[in-house]
């Protein structure tokens, strides 16, 4: 995987991955950004979501579970001083579907925390790590 990060100008940055997507990434007004994007650690946190929701969503389906919605709330906690890395992460998924089978969700959200997801696991070296889920039935019109 190869990834560049290329600088803009003051503290904005382009991410562009080697599929050709791009982000831009800016620091927060009191470090000199301008607020025209995702800080680095948020992306870190949203990138560590992407990836344990992917692994519920295919192992609930894979599970013929009835799944229509996959949202990951994700609260971090960070050090006081520099460097200001996680210490604590929490992620709560909000699972959504007809007569989902409660032990299948856990089910899904504990292999992904523990055998799939794969910054999930490397972030756990260094973080603490929890989840949880809730489930919800379909909201209808």
């Amino acid at each position: 995987m190869h990834v560049s990060v290329k600088w803009v100008d003051g503290v904005s940055f382009v991410g562009i991955s080697e599929t050709g997507h791009a982000v831009v990434l800016d620091g927060a007004p009191e470090n000199g950004g301008r607020n025209i994007g995702m800080r680095p650690m948020e992306m870190l946190l949203i990138g560590m979501g992407g990836c344990t929701s992917f692994d519920v969503v295919a192992i609930l389906k894979k599970a013929r579970q009835p799944i229509t919605d996959c949202v990951a709330e994700i609260d971090a906690t960070r050090a006081e001083d520099i460097p200001k890395v996680f210490t604590k992460i929490h992620v709560h998924f909000v699972i959504t579907g007809n007569n989902l089978n409660e032990a299948q969700v856990e089910r899904a959200v504990k292999l992904s925390a523990e055998k799939y997801c794969s910054a999930s696991i490397m972030l756990a070296k260094s973080v603490e790590i929890t989840h949880s889920f809730e489930i919800k039935a379909p909201e209808h019109a």
